[in-house]
């Protein structure tokens, strides 16, 4: 682990802690999820729900995550053997590679990718064989085909897919899912999901890859309360997928933190039984967000990548000179005062991401409005 030191997400608030920068960095909401859910988990606190929660998770949570599933997704799941309850995505990610991964073993994933990806195959001995995402003609992230059939081979072990994408933005079309799962089958691969952005989709469709023919039995889909309900401290996630993967996962699971948030389970059971009201004004909420922020950046002079969907969006910093994305945001809040997240650290083949950068948009209206008017400064 010597290659991995602090985060570039802790680097950056620092940063801008230090600063009095406006931070457009970490993507964490800086308002509280909804009032059902918060008063559920008062409640819960208050009535005694904190001791150890069972192993798998709460059932009532488990219940609630399966018909989220089924309602959203058409997805069918065991509430009792097909689900586990993490704490948070990031747990699920690395007890599932950690699980499915013997060393050497390769694992095929997107770059940029979030920074836990990296340091999850590295634990389990297995290798990355990344597959870069580019601008294409329209802006649009891409990847080429030639050079992700060429990424699996006889020691690929997994697949790992996040859609919606960070930091890209990107959600991957049906036609990509479809060449994913037929490279899936042919390889005899499993596939993990990250899909934690699944609702905060604004011009396109998620589409769950287990949900595509002979998907299903080879995929642990992940996801977590988080980035939905706007409790990202809350460290809630959960697996879910066939029961043999999903028995892998909490065997690894009970050895990392063994149970999680026993009194906050109830509370994300309770959200995501939320009317579809709720969740069609968050999204559009975010939306309204990355509007004015994109258009803020734009006027600044920087190239804007289209963003379709999470909470980011990320920038091109050539026409306004830059041509190294860390040195850019380490001077950012001097410049401008705004903090911003380099995308090339996320990257193997960092050139490819070295002029671009990442800008958080679940904010305020009002924090965006300060951050744009202090981007003019760049022009």
């Amino acid at each position: 682990m010597r290659p991995f030191g602090t985060t570039i997400f802790s680097e950056m608030s620092a940063l801008a802690a230090r600063t009095g920068a406006v931070n457009l960095g970490q993507g964490f909401p800086d308002t509280d999820g909804p009032a059902e859910m918060l008063a559920a988990a008062a409640e819960a606190l208050a009535g005694g729900a904190n001791q150890y929660p069972p192993l798998p998770g709460i059932p009532v949570l488990r219940h609630a995550i399966t018909a989220h599933e089924q309602r959203f997704w058409g997805l069918t799941r065991d509430p009792d053997s097909e689900v586990v309850v993490t704490a948070g995505a990031t747990e699920a990610i690395a007890a599932a590679i950690l699980a499915l991964c013997e060393p050497g073993d390769e694992v095929v994933c997107f770059e940029p990718y979030y920074d836990s990806y990296a340091a999850s195959i590295t634990l389990a001995g297995a290798i990355r064989r990344p597959v870069t995402l580019r601008p294409g003609p329209s802006g649009r992230y891409e990847f080429d085909e030639a050079e992700l059939r060429a990424a699996f081979g006889g020691r690929t072990r997994l697949v790992l897919l996040n859609t919606p994408h960070n930091p890209t933005g990107k959600v991957f079309t049906r036609a990509e899912l479809d060449l994913i799962a037929e490279l899936c089958r042919e390889h005899d691969t499993y596939a993990v999901t990250d899909e934690v952005y699944e609702h905060l989709v604004f011009e396109s469709e998620h589409v769950p890859l287990a949900s595509l023919p002979g998907m299903r039995e080879r995929t642990l889909r992940i996801s977590s309360a988080g980035k939905t309900f706007s409790c990202t401290g809350w460290k809630v996630g959960w697996a879910t997928g066939p029961a043999p993967l999903v028995s892998a996962v909490q065997r690894v699971k009970q050895f990392l933190t063994f149970v999680n948030a026993g009194p906050l389970q109830p509370a994300v059971a309770v959200a995501l039984g939320l009317p579809d009201a709720y969740f069609t004004g968050f999204t559009a909420g975010l939306r309204e967000r990355r509007d004015r922020l994109v258009s803020g950046l734009t006027d600044a002079g920087l190239a804007v990548l289209p963003s379709e969907g999470t909470y980011f969006v990320t920038a091109d910093i050539r026409p306004l000179g830059g041509t190294d994305g860390i040195e850019f945001c380490r001077e950012l809040p001097d410049r401008c005062g705004v903090v911003a997240v380099p995308t090339q650290v996320f990257y193997d083949h960092q050139d490819a991401g070295r002029h671009l950068i990442r800008f958080a948009f679940c904010k305020r209206l009002d924090v965006i409005d300060e951050a744009v008017s202090r981007l003019k400064k760049l022009t």
